[in-house]
């Protein structure tokens, strides 16, 4: 059964105003899958997962961009990024011609994308779209329509509902499309795949990582530190590696969309960049995995329950954001010197929106006691969100905050 995806028609507009687009986003969340349903039927479909083909475009690709004319869907141009410099001669010479007719001539996928974003900013910078695909979204599950979250929005009251015992399910089961009716065993073969295609293809042929067991007990350490601050000399000491090492390896993870940083809320840019952000994984299933709990109700009563919640809460905010088209997103979380900490703050306009996150049926007004430092700052505060397991949309009395359910997210 296909899911319709949220981007569609953020793929279908930027279809039709640059002549090229790039999908990214980790493996297995459909991005092939999506474009060719999408794809007209004289658009060529190739893909350089094919070593034939490959060794062709890396070979002699002119010869390769004249066999696979426009309009044409090139699948994993990280494998030969040398292809954009001609992309860029061929876009150019129709733009001069007939620029309607430039429109939507490449379409491009990349599971990595830091092999490719230099080639692309040099390349086709202005003939480029870059829209980004991450696992499912429980409102794609739902069949709702995507609404980038901000806790003053109107909730749709017919999406489904779900209690605690359902959510550790979706937690532990994660968002690629071939878990959503895996048997456990059948999940559980999926993610060892998963890791090694992602360690051996992408880790081991893109980058300048050489030993893959080390690089696994990192991938393991961030998995187990999801939803804390970032330490970057924890996961150097738990890999055996240099603090030099983990940074860099930490850049690999969040530019394959393995991992997300979260960065602190400071009044200035340069501020946020330095201070310590937090660490995510971007999909809950994965990181159930790489952290070894075999069952759901394992996970829910285990010691990362809180830290896993957290990060099954902003991933899903993010998806709502990435799912608009908007690659990046004003999110930060708020912590000062005395411990005060907001666990995520949602810019939109010139407001800022406080959300907390607790695992729990019975919100309380102290869970969202530091909301208030936020007045003290001089920032324009919306009404904010505690996004708990409650039944439904409650206000929190007393303050300009609702409960809101999680499935609601």
């Amino acid at each position: 059964m296909y899911i319709t995806r949220h981007l569609t028609e953020v793929i279908q507009a930027g279809s039709s105003f640059f002549p090229a687009i790039l999908l990214t986003g980790p493996r297995q969340v459909g991005k092939t899958t999506l474009l060719r349903r999408l794809a007209e039927p004289e658009r060529k479909y190739v893909t350089l997962d094919d070593s034939n083909l490959r060794l062709l475009a890396k070979e002699d690709p002119r010869a390769f961009i004249e066999r696979y004319s426009p309009p044409v869907l090139i699948d994993e141009i990280q494998y030969v990024p040398e292809l954009l410099n001609f992309i860029k001669i061929v876009i150019d010479e129709q733009r001069f011609r007939s620029p309607d007719e430039a429109k939507g001539m490449y379409w491009l996928t990349g599971s990595q994308r830091f092999p490719l974003m230099k080639g692309v900013s040099e390349s086709l910078a202005g003939r480029i779209g870059i829209f980004e695909l991450s696992g499912l979204s429980q409102s794609e599950l739902a069949g709702e329509p995507n609404v980038p979250f901000i806790p003053d929005k109107h909730f749709s009251t017919s999406a489904g509902r779900f209690d605690t015992a359902e959510l550790f399910r979706r937690i532990w089961r994660g968002c690629y499309p071939e878990v959503l009716n895996a048997a456990p065993q059948e999940r559980d073969f999926f993610y060892s795949s998963y890791i090694n295609t992602y360690l051996e293809r992408d880790i081991r042929n893109l980058t300048k990582v050489h030993d893959l067991d080390k690089f696994y007990k990192f991938l393991c350490s961030c998995a187990a530190r999801t939803g804390q601050l970032l330490n970057n000399s924890e996961l150097a000491r738990d890999a055996g590696i240099d603090v030099k090492t983990a940074e860099s390896w930490l850049s690999i993870l969040t530019s394959s969309r393995i991992a997300y940083l979260l960065r602190p809320y400071a009044s200035s840019l340069t501020t946020r960049l330095v201070k310590t952000p937090k660490l995510y994984m971007l999909d809950t299933g994965l990181c159930s995995y790489l952290t070894r709990w075999p069952t759901p109700e394992t996970l829910e009563s285990g010691a990362m329950n809180g830290f896993i919640f957290e990060t099954w809460c902003v991933s899903e905010i993010l998806k709502s954001c990435w799912n608009a088209g908007t690659e990046r997103p004003a999110l930060y979380f708020y912590r000062d010197k005395d411990q005060r900490e907001i666990d995520l703050l949602i810019e939109s306009g010139n407001e800022f929106y406080p959300v907390e996150f607790k695992k729990s049926s019975t919100p309380k007004k102290d869970d969202v006691r530091h909301f208030g430092v936020l007045e003290r700052l001089n920032l324009k505060t919306g009404k904010g969100a505690l996004v708990c397991t409650c039944p439904e949309i409650e206000p929190l009395p007393g303050k300009n905050v609702d409960c809101i359910p999680v499935s609601l997210i």
